[in-house]
Parts: structure tokens; sequence; C-alpha cells
């Protein structure tokens, strides 16, 4: 089996997670099969067309599969774990997460504009630009600083840090 490995992003709404996920997927798709999984905490998402056949059938409570020639999409009602969605999606190199904070992997907090200290227990990286002043923080020794416009420096640290899994 070969060698997959796992980073994850957090930080506050807006601080620009998609777009950084976005970013550095653009760049390793180039020689890596990536996959991402994004978390919804609120539950806001919206996948399906409602009164279309896909959706009736995930009314139903059933779990469902919906396949075409460029695409298969699975609707569940049960949240999964980590281990069941890697299983799933199986053939990656790298995965990529947004959000998740109770993962342990190795992970980068995104801040634009101030740093909420309280992502500094689950990150082992920040990722900023130069609206952050950081003589205005005490950073714990563990946290490495990357510029959030570096996206070589991002992908340096990511394929430095990024866990098996």
């Amino acid at each position: 089996m070969k060698t997959r490995v796992a980073v994850a992003f957090t930080g506050p709404s807006g601080s620009g997670k998609t777009t950084l996920v976005e970013k550095v997927a653009k760049a390793l798709i180039v020689t890596k099969k990536v996959a991402i999984i994004k978390n919804d905490p609120k539950d806001k998402a919206a996948f399906d067309v409602e009164g279309k056949d896909s959706h009736r059938f995930f009314q139903t409570g059933a779990e469902v599969v919906v396949t075409s020639p460029t695409r298969t999409t699975y609707f569940s009602h049960r949240e999964k774990r980590l281990d069941e969605i890697v299983s799933m999606v199986n053939d990656f190199d790298i995965l990529l997460v947004e959000g998740l904070k109770t993962l342990p992997l190795p992970r980068i907090a995104i801040f634009r504009n101030k740093i909420d200290e309280s992502y500094f227990e689950c990150s082992e990286a920040i990722a900023i630009d130069d609206s952050i002043d950081l003589s205005e923080y005490t950073l714990p020794g563990h946290i490495d600083i990357l510029d959030l416009n570096d996206l070589d420096a991002i992908l340096d640290w990511i394929s430095r840090h990024a866990k098996v899994i």
C-alpha cells in the first residue's frame, strides 16, 4: 500500500481557509492525487436539489450514491470518522482537511487582521498576511509562522509536516 499523508487547515470564518486549501490543492494536483475533506459544522451546505430523484431518495433516510460518467456523490445521514472517509475515498496521495479541529493532524491556522490564540493548542503553524502585527502577540515556541501569500513556503511546510495516515 502506498504512503498517504494528511494535513489540516483551521481558522475563523472569513480568514481565507478555503482559498488557501484551493491554492494548495491546485498546486499539488499537478503531481499528486489530492482529496479534500471540508467540515460543515453549522450544517449549511446544500448538495442536492429539492424535488430531484437523489433528494427524494435521501429523504427516505437511506444512504444514497449518485454516479455519472464524470463524478460520484455519496449522501449519508451518518457522520463519518476520518478512517471511514479515508477508506471510502481510498485513492489519494495527500488529504487536505478544512476544519475538524479535533482530528490529530498537523494543522495550519489561518488568520487575517487578528490572531485568535485559542487556535494555538490545535495548530503547529499559523499562516498570516501583513494585516497582522506579530509584536502584539506572544506566540508559543512550537508554532511555525508562514506567510499566507507564499504558497511555496506553505507547500514546503506541508511536505515536511504532513502526517502519514
